[in-house]
């Protein structure tokens, strides 16, 4: 009884994968895809430089 028990409630939860897409999902609402700033070569660049 508890191995099932235990099995009703892992089946329950949600995979790894609906986890990270419904992530994914929720950055996109939360953005603003007109207030980005293009990721160009001189933004990729910016990253490594030591200041």
């Amino acid at each position: 009884m508890a191995l099932a028990h235990e099995l009703e409630r892992e089946q329950g939860k949600p995979s790894l994968v609906d986890l990270g897409v419904q992530f994914c999902r929720d950055l996109r609402a939360k953005g603003d895809a007109a207030k980005g700033q293009p990721a160009d070569k001189a933004f990729r660049d910016s990253l490594y430089e030591d200041t």
